[in-house]
């Protein structure tokens, strides 16, 4: 000990110097203690700080509809006359060589189709509300896959993937951009599908755990505290909270080895969730709340109390979160697979997200939001052209339709074709790595930049694949 330093002196100036390594988390934090001289991708900042991407962006943001089953994409945005015309007769090209079940002749669409706006789009009768929008989209018809099951081609969808556990896309751009809200996180899932991928289409794999998805389990009436369970906690007071936040930091600098393991990234990240959830009181519960909304807003989603209540809950929260900070927020309709029953329940189905569909989109529009928010609606795959019992369609992977609207992307535009039944892309083929790689793409991210070193080689959402798609650009 040093002379004349006594023991009160000693843990004095010891209790001072935890003091400032929680000072010096604190602020490093929010980019005050930063390294200037190391990459501003890799800061000791918040693992969620908002990041520069790598170019000027298009889009800031992205509102994810994904459709869990697979909509026939013959049956909504993808017109074949040919199908029409040829009811009944055998397809006269093969078949894939790999089948998820056997069909039998060519079944035609039991909807009409019709040509909105001044795009002259074709969209079946079971979109009217989104046939109305046709001049603010694009439809990119020659999407692909690579996997006839529904687990595999919603990881494909997801993560890049289908054969090996990979971060999904939302954590891939958490990871990359950060959120624009520190009180929120930066990649949210609305109802997500706990099967065929469960957690995995929503998770961060070996990327750090802080960029899996916050989950919304469902949406309730007037009751914003069931949506994200414990989000508040009324047993102690924020101040106490906020104490015990420290205690756990000034715990875990005491306990640091010299070098970093797994088992430090591992309380890194419960740490970083305890933060995030604590700040998340602050700001969350008022977002979730949607009774501040307009009579006009809720009756554009369709928040009435009937079929399209639900889902118009929940897009209307995917605008808040997303206008919010949000970087990435997605919203799963489930279950379009109509293996029998098409007419009735595509009917069913369509009826109870087509009008909160179109609302949301003119809400993001008026609101000034969609110039900077990427729009994005579609499924793990498509349906077969050919009929599966009397009134079914298969699933089918070869070929099928997403749209996007705002973004940076064309407004009244289509892009590339399917055959002349829709069984497989041919013209302008879109890979399921090209919509990543775009997606990235207008996010301002090189998808071939943003990787993540594990296992001794470099990963990234793309893998080794992915071709922009610029021509849907604006």
């Amino acid at each position: 000990m040093p002379a004349g330093l006594g023991r009160r002196g000693m843990l004095s100036q010891c209790g001072a110097g935890f003091g400032a390594l929680a000072l010096a988390d604190l602020l490093a934090r929010t980019g005050f203690c930063s390294d200037a001289g190391s990459d501003s991708r890799h800061r000791a900042v918040s693992p969620l700080a908002a990041r520069e991407p790598h170019f000027a962006p298009r889009a800031k943001r992205v509102i994810f509809l994904f459709m869990h089953g697979g909509p026939s994409h013959i049956d909504t945005f993808d017109y074949k006359p040919q199908l029409q015309e040829r009811h009944g007769q055998p397809l006269p090209f093969a078949k894939p060589r790999i089948q998820f079940a056997q069909t039998g002749n060519l079944l035609k669409s039991p909807w009409k189709f019709r040509q909105y706006g001044n795009s002259g789009a074709w969209v079946s009768d079971l979109f009217p509300h989104v046939g109305q929008c046709a001049d603010d989209i694009t439809f990119i018809k020659s999407i692909h896959g690579s996997n006839e099951a529904h687990g595999g081609a919603l990881l494909k969808i997801h993560t890049g993937s289908d054969t090996f556990v990979r971060p999904s896309m939302g954590a891939w751009i958490s990871y990359g951009l950060g959120t624009e809200n520190e009180n929120l996180p930066a990649f949210i899932t609305i109802s997500p599908t706990m099967g065929h991928g469960g957690v995995r289409n929503f998770g961060s794999a070996f990327l750090p755990p802080i960029h899996q998805a916050t989950r919304i389990a469902g949406i309730r009436k007037d009751d914003a505290g069931a949506m994200i369970p414990n989000l508040t906690n009324n047993a102690i007071s924020k101040t106490l909270q906020s104490q015990q936040l420290q205690f756990l930091r000034e715990m875990d600098h005491l306990r640091r080895p010299g070098v970093h393991t797994s088992a430090d990234a591992d309380l890194d990240a419960r740490i970083e969730s305890f933060e995030l959830a604590f700040r998340m009181q602050t700001e969350a519960p008022d977002i979730l709340d949607l009774s501040a909304e307009s009579e006009s807003t809720l009756k554009l989603y369709g928040i009435d109390g009937g079929p399209t209540d639900n889902f118009g809950r929940q897009c209307l929260l995917a605008r808040r979160l997303s206008e919010s900070g949000v970087r990435f927020v997605q919203v799963t309709h489930a279950y379009w697979d109509q293996h029998s029953e098409l007419k009735e329940k595509h009917t069913e189905l369509a009826g109870q997200v087509d009008r909160p569909i179109a609302g949301l989109l003119r809400d993001l529009k008026q609101r000034g939001l969609l110039e900077d928010t990427l729009l994005m609606w579609g499924a793990e795959f498509g349906r077969t052209p050919t009929a599966q019992g009397d009134n079914g369609r298969d699933h089918n992977p070869h070929a099928f339709t997403y749209w996007m609207a705002g973004g940076g992307v064309k407004s009244g535009f289509s892009y590339g074709s399917s055959d002349e039944f829709g069984f497989y892309a041919a013209e302008d083929k879109v890979h399921v790595h090209d919509l990543h790689a775009t997606i990235l793409h207008l996010l301002g991210i090189d998808h071939e930049r943003l990787t993540y070193r594990y296992g001794g080689r470099d990963f990234r959402l793309t893998d080794i694949e992915g071709h922009v798609v610029d021509s849907i650009f604006a």
